[in-house]
């Protein structure tokens, strides 16, 4: 019989615990529960509240569109490569005969090339050699594309592809696979993270992504991610030590069979969890979640109406800090 209460599945793909879910209905924890999440939320809009760089980042601007934010500290390093970039107004822009997309990838590649072996960020030593498109918008056809990594010291608009993989039992009961990060990962290792997620690569499209992903980090097949549905999007800005992460991640939810185990991939999880909801719901405001990913489950909770207006009296700054753009 396929085990419902909770499941870890790890390199050995055994290891079976029992959970019992503790009264999340009770007021006094509930509230509790509620400031840690609005914690996490304005932690992951920074860049939004006051005394945040945001009054004194300047415009990072491509062809006459502003498509980033530049913090001072940074726009000073650029000054030393006049050749690509230069001061404008309030902005800070490519220079103009920079007036290609091929001939502006490759000028400011060169520069973030050499402040890598300069080792002048630390963002830099994780290279990724994965490229994202810079654009205004999405719907926008991209001016450049800049490597991954770099992206935060110019503020440029990332997108990624997350997946809720969850079952409903015969009784309507919920229960949801959350993998744990590896330890070699670049960015929050050992942190629990949705069934599968991975960042938007340029010229990758996001139903490609999401099928890769599947296949990649949990061995799903791809006839049985083809089934995933794209449920809305998750926005965020926050800044930190490494600059400025203007974030939006494409969710899809996935329904999977009770019976149905993901397997660890690529070796970028460590481990598979399958939990109870209310579990998860607990785990959100834990530090062993990674941030956005807890961002996401949130979006599912609200959703799928685990997390209601006339009990949570966050309901509304919830929903607002799930969808605050630039």
């Amino acid at each position: 019989m396929f085990i419902t209460s909770l499941l870890h599945i790890s390199n050995n793909d055994h290891n079976v615990s029992e959970y019992s879910p503790s009264n999340v209905r009770d007021r006094p924890k509930m509230a509790s529960w509620s400031e840690k999440m609005m914690q996490l939320l304005r932690r992951m809009n920074n860049f939004h509240l006051p005394g945040s760089s945001l009054e004194s980042c300047l415009r990072f601007e491509v062809a006459g569109e502003q498509v980033g934010w530049i913090p001072p500290k940074i726009a000073s390093v650029l000054g030393r490569f006049p050749t690509v970039f230069r001061p404008y107004g309030s902005a800070i822009t490519l220079c103009s005969r920079l007036d290609t997309f091929e001939s502006r990838s490759v000028a400011v590649d060169d520069v973030l090339q050499e402040l890598r072996r300069e080792a002048t960020f630390t963002c830099l030593i994780g290279w990724r050699n994965e490229q994202y498109a810079v654009m205004p918008r999405y719907c926008d056809p991209p001016f450049m594309y800049m490597e991954r990594a770099a992206t935060s010291l110019f503020g440029v608009k990332r997108y990624g592809v997350h997946i809720n993989g969850y079952t409903r039992d015969s009784s309507g009961n919920l229960n949801m696979w959350l993998a744990r990060r590896s330890l070699t990962k670049p960015t929050y290792p050992g942190r629990l993270d949705n069934m599968a997620a991975g960042g938007l690569a340029a010229g990758c499209s996001v139903r490609h992504t999401m099928v890769k992903e599947c296949e990649e980090e949990a061995c799903i097949p791809p006839g049985l991610a083809e089934q995933a549905r794209p449920v809305g999007t998750v926005s965020y800005t926050y800044e930190d030590d490494e600059g400025v992460f203007p974030e939006c991640q494409f969710v899809f939810d996935l329904e999977l069979p009770l019976n149905f185990q993901p397997h660890i991939g690529d070796g970028e999880v460590q481990a598979f969890y399958y939990y109870p909801i209310e579990k998860v719901k607990d785990l959100l405001v834990s530090e062993e979640f990674k941030p956005n990913c807890a961002m996401v489950v949130l979006d599912f909770l609200i959703r799928h109406a685990i997390i209601e207006p006339d009990s949570e009296p966050y309901y509304h700054e919830f929903v607002a800090g799930l969808h605050r753009s630039l």
